[in-house]
């Protein structure tokens, strides 16, 4: 069969091991995953409520045009409803972009490590891929500015940037949009915006009506809590919007997934106790690895990539064995890391336990 040759050097995304399957390799009753950056709070009861309430005709295509969540998005963000676009997570819409922007002799830029699904699905258009080392966990913005040349179409910019979790400084980003040229595609990843600190976030909606390059991602599976029903937005310059959809399935969000969004939307309060307790904990933990000498990035973000003495994978196998599922850095493209997801109290002091145990073993040689 004559599919892409690009393929055959690739392999597909590798999820983190789930918890029944870690409780029968190792033999534990309880599993933590600190994994996939996973809302520990679970979802608003106010959503929980409605699913219960609400029966959706299964036999009936959801909406596809997202109309009423559009319309209470874009009234909650003040953007215009054609300035919106919905996928299956932002992962599809990564995915939109790549296949609307990028082919063979065009190239994108983005900075490393960063979300792997920006390279993952350049690659698969056939475009070259220009990847700019971080500095200290931030992107590098003149290298990457510098990076740009005339066959590249798309530039990308998560931020705070997974898997580091530092946040690109306002000025700094206004500066980036103003010296892009006009033609290159800027998205902007916020998949981790509500967590991030709003005194240090930039007003980006307000760039759109200005810079018409510029797109901005969000989504409803991090701190909302809703990543099992995959729903995410995007929110652009109307003109870009029916190219995307020329790319877009008919009918890529379920209709589970409007409704519980358009009800998570609604509930202010449940996102305001996620941040809170989320910053409270990372802070503690912060403390902590401070306590035992382990470094750690920057993060406006509930995860925390942590330099770890041995390697990221050794790491993460002895959490695993001890009923902790992290991710090791090794695969993330930082070695001698571990990025940890922020849990509930309990779950984060009983890791400490652990990591304390593991930093003595280290220090006394009998774990290298």
């Amino acid at each position: 069969m004559k599919s892409k040759h690009i393929l055959n050097k690739m392999t597909p995304y590798q999820p983190g091991k789930q918890i029944e399957e870690v409780k029968r390799e190792y033999g534990l009753d309880r599993i933590v995953k600190l994994a996939s950056n996973e809302n520990p709070f679970g979802y608003s009861g106010k959503v929980a409520d409605y699913l219960s309430s609400h029966k959706p005709a299964l036999n009936i295509y959801p909406d596809g045009y997202t109309t009423e969540l559009r319309r209470a998005l874009a009234n909650k963000l003040g953007v215009s409803e054609n300035q919106l676009i919905f996928g299956n997570g932002t992962d599809e819409i990564v995915q939109m972009i790549g296949r609307a922007y990028l082919y063979p002799g065009a190239n994108t830029v983005m900075a490393m490590p960063t979300f792997p699904q920006y390279k993952h699905n350049a690659l698969v258009e056939g475009a070259e891929v220009k990847e700019v080392p971080t500095i200290n966990g931030y992107h590098d913005l003149d290298g990457m500015l510098a990076a740009i040349d005339d066959k590249t179409n798309v530039i990308w910019l998560c931020s705070p940037n997974n898997p580091t979790g530092c946040l690109i400084p306002r000025d700094d980003l206004y500066r980036f949009i103003e010296k892009c040229p006009s033609d290159v595609l800027i998205v902007l990843d916020e998949a981790y915006f509500e967590y991030a600190d709003k005194k240090l976030q930039p007003e980006i909606l307000s760039y759109l009506e200005q810079y018409k390059n510029l797109v901005v991602l969000r989504t409803f599976s991090k701190a909302y809590g809703l990543a099992g029903l995959r729903i995410g937005y995007g929110i652009t310059n109307p003109e870009l919007i029916p190219g995307l959809d020329v790319v877009r399935g008919p009918f890529n969000t379920s209709s589970f997934a409007q409704q519980a969004a358009l009800v998570a939307l609604e509930d202010d309060e449940f996102i305001e106790d996620t941040v809170s307790r989320n910053n409270a904990i990372k802070k503690s933990f912060g403390q902590f690895l401070d306590s035992i000498g382990w470094h750690y990035f920057d993060s406006q973000t509930n995860f925390m990539l942590v330099s770890t003495p041995i390697s990221g994978d050794r790491v993460f196998q002895y959490l695993q064995e001890n009923g902790f599922i992290v991710r090791p850095g090794e695969g993330l493209g930082v070695s001698k890391t571990i990025r940890v997801t922020i849990g509930n109290e309990t779950d984060m002091q009983d890791l400490q336990e652990v990591l304390y145990q593991l930093h003595t073993k280290i220090n006394e040689g009998s774990l290298t």
